[in-house]
């Protein structure tokens, strides 16, 4: 894998953590408040089903290997997904302890904990088969439902090769997830682990141009497409063409590898999901003078997580309801400002814009974030696949797609989930890949 720039330095130190780790006594003492729960309600939240209990009990005793090799049975990527989960929903929202008006265990930050420890130690990822087979599998895309699906094959002696058309791995991981949340070093710390494993990483590599379905096909026995979405919806307005206009994705991607480390006038935002509001927040941190989001709706409509709305206001973020832009004025090589309308919301639900409540935001750089487009250029060759609403249509139990040497998980799948959702799609691929392969071996 490529050496990160040198710019990435200087990024890191003006993101530090949004939840700093535990340090070592405090982990211990969280970690017994645990109940141990034998139906363990957080177990059955996790999309991978991680034990956290024996994970947590693991941590109480001081066996930091033990618990980390519990959570990564699981979860190949536990360390990226104790960061960026939202456990507030999943695993410490189901926590018995709400049931007693009491704080829910940090799940989250004590899985942290153990994987911090594990990578910390140098360890490495256990084989689970030292018996290596022939039979090869290709995954498109090196983001999570790729690097799960290629971990499980490999663990279980089956060679696997990763491409991916950008230079570094872990699709969102690594290029999408603010910096605060989970750090692009971590995140390839993290993908190293599966690299020392020997799977393959064929990095800058366009699927269509450089490599084609056909020789993929020829050369391998299955092919799991882990690609994720495609880029941001454009928002159609007068303006929208002009080099200062930048879409959320885009913008994270550049701040996180270095290309973009400082900030300067106003930012405006549109939307109000959880990249729209990574974005606003990393304009904050960069320096923005102000930083605003419009959005056309209120704030009990909005598609975040409430926890990040939170914490976009403790950055300083303004938000702007029930407007809607209309139009983007340059001035010269920058933007001077975004045209706005006020909405309502009629009494059937539907939205409308209110005469005559044009008014002007000041705006330096203009960051759109209202949702990804599905891959149809990639799917146009979908080689026997049949998609639903622009996702491709899978197997739930086994991630099979409707051509049989095909499987396929994560967002291209589910339309844009958590991190661990991916993971889950990946390892589900895998294990039934796994099967099929064992028994034409045995046919």
């Amino acid at each position: 894998m490529q050496d990160l720039p040198q710019q990435h330095a200087e990024i890191a130190a003006r993101f530090p953590d949004l939840h700093p780790p535990f340090e070592r006594q405090a982990a211990v003492i969280e970690s017994n408040r645990c109940l141990n729960c034998f139906d363990a309600p957080c177990m059955g939240a996790c999309p991978t089903h991680i034990d956290v209990p024996r994970f947590i009990k693991k941590i109480a005793s001081g066996n930091l290997r033990g618990s980390a090799l519990s959570i990564l049975e699981a979860n190949v990527l536990g360390a990226s997904c104790s960061r960026v989960c939202p456990v507030e929903v999943l695993c410490e929202g189901a926590c018995v302890m709400h049931r007693y008006n009491k704080q829910p265990i940090s799940i989250g930050r004590l899985q942290r904990f153990a994987m911090d420890a594990f990578h910390d130690s140098g360890a490495s990822l256990p084989l689970r088969s030292h018996k290596q087979h022939s039979a090869r599998v290709a995954c498109i895309g090196a983001g999570p439902a790729s690097l799960a699906a290629a971990a499980e094959l490999k663990q279980s002696g089956y060679q696997v090769t990763l491409f991916d058309k950008r230079a570094l791995p872990g699709g969102l991981n690594t290029y999408g997830v603010a910096e605060y949340k989970l750090p692009l070093t971590d995140s390839l710390r993290e993908i190293r682990l599966i690299e020392q494993l020997g799977v393959e990483f064929r990095l800058g590599v366009e699927i269509g141009s450089d490599v084609s379905m056909e020789e993929l096909e020829n050369e391998f026995d299955y092919i799991f497409l882990g690609i994720g979405l495609g880029g941001m919806h454009a928002l159609d307005i007068p303006g929208n063409d002009h080099p200062a206009v930048i879409d959320a994705l885009q913008f994270i991607s550049d701040y996180k590898t270095g290309c973009t480390t400082n900030i300067s006038g106003n930012v405006v935002v549109i939307g109000a999901g959880n990249t729209a509001l990574d974005a606003a927040d990393a304009a904050a941190r960069l320096g923005a003078k102000s930083v605003s989001v419009l959005y056309r709706r209120t704030s009990a409509h909005i598609s975040a997580f409430s926890f990040e709305y939170e914490h976009a206001k403790q950055e300083g973020v303004r938000f702007e309801w029930l407007t809607q832009p209309i139009a983007i004025h340059a001035s010269s090589d920058d933007v001077a400002s975004v045209e706005c309308t006020r909405t309502e919301i009629t009494s059937d639900g539907t939205l409308r814009p209110i005469a005559d409540s044009t008014f002007y935001i000041d705006c330096n750089l203009f960051i759109p974030a209202i949702g990804q487009s599905f891959l149809h250029e990639f799917l146009a060759q979908r080689r026997g696949l049949r998609l639903e609403g622009g996702r491709i249509s899978i197997e739930r139990a086994t991630g099979q797609t409707t051509n049989p040497r095909y499987f396929a998980g994560g967002d291209c799948v589910n339309g844009g989930r958590e991190v661990v959702d991916a993971v889950a799609d990946g390892k589900r691929a895998a294990v039934a890949m796994a099967s099929l392969l064992q028994e034409a071996s045995y046919a």
